[in-house]
């Protein structure tokens, strides 16, 4: 079923549609620097996040490169749950910077640390490149902890492209002793890379993320890589070993069907989810925060008290 745009966002829907339209009768093309740039500009609506007692540049150095992240706490003299942060954009866009307040709500709203990763982006990079570095981040992060306190509770968060990270590294560390993630939180997450799901087609079309750019954002990923299912963590190893979940779907979203199959893909085997799903929204709603300010302020809480809850 097709969503239903709350009122908040129609104004903002019906901007972003008359300048797809105008830019599709242009022939403008889809690039890097153009999905990049247009990303930024969500900027305006974000907002600034709480001021943090503790926040810094640090990175994790590897064989062949390094991989730049920033460092949150609300109180770095408390030992404090970790959350690495790994940002959405489609796999080629966004950054710390742009995420920023997002990484400092969450580290409010939960009282914890976070981590927020820098990981390489396609088409410069693509899969699996962004999944090592992410992996490398998970294996390694208390590398950079050693100017703040911090607990043995391993959590991992992302929304969209970030989502799709978290999932596929909950699969792919079942089983490691090295690595035990206790939680995930997952908004709006992109776990289908067949686009399978119905509300692909449903939402495809005027609600922001269309179905076209989707396709173009996976070619970039993956580059002429046959494995879209196979690199799709819907269809991935789950076991009763994964993560306990949150998961956050909007109702005007493509991604929204799949997002609350992989929540029930989980609850099959027995893992504790918690699904929210919030009608009227639309993709990267938390990029919007000025415009639905309520329904941001819900979902950090909603996160602060699961990252809070014990085990």
């Amino acid at each position: 079923m097709r969503g239903v745009i709350s009122e908040k966002l129609a104004d903002f829907i019906e901007q972003v549609n008359i300048t797809v339209k105008q830019s599709k009768e242009d022939g403008v093309q889809y690039t890097p620097a153009l999905v990049r740039e247009n990303i930024e500009k969500l900027s305006t609506f974000i907002g600034d996040g709480p001021r943090l007692a503790y926040a810094q540049e640090s990175a994790f150095v590897t064989k062949t490169h390094t991989v730049p992240v920033r460092i949150y706490s609300p109180a770095p003299e408390q030992n404090l749950p970790v959350v690495l942060h790994y940002h959405g954009g489609g796999h080629m866009c966004g950054n710390i910077a742009l995420y920023d307040a997002i990484s400092r709500k969450i580290a409010k709203a939960g009282h914890c640390v976070v981590i927020a990763v820098e990981y390489r982006l396609a088409p410069e990079f693509p899969y699996p490149a962004g999944i090592d570095d992410c992996q490398y981040a998970l294996e390694h992060y208390k590398d950079v902890l050693g100017q703040v306190k911090y607990n043995q509770q391993l959590i991992i968060a992302g929304d969209s492209g970030g989502g799709a990270i978290c999932t596929t590294l909950a699969s792919k560390n079942i089983g490691n002793p090295n690595v035990k993630i206790e939680k995930q939180i997952l908004i709006y997450p992109s776990v289908d890379y067949t686009m399978s799901c119905a509300s692909i087609k449903e939402n495809g079309h005027g609600f922001v993320l269309e179905q076209e750019k989707i396709i173009w954002y996976f070619e970039q990923y993956f580059q002429g890589k046959n494995m879209k299912k196979a690199a799709s963590p819907l269809f991935m190893t789950m076991d009763a070993n994964m993560p306990e979940t949150i998961i956050f779907t909007a109702g005007c979203d493509p991604l929204r069907d799949e997002g609350i199959a992989y929540g029930q893909a989980l609850s099959q085997f027995g893992v504790k989810v918690e699904q929210h799903s919030l009608g009227g929204m639309i993709h990267a709603y938390m990029l919007l925060d000025s415009l639905v300010a309520k329904e941001c302020e819900q979902t950090y809480q909603l996160i602060g008290e699961f990252i809070r809850r014990s085990t």
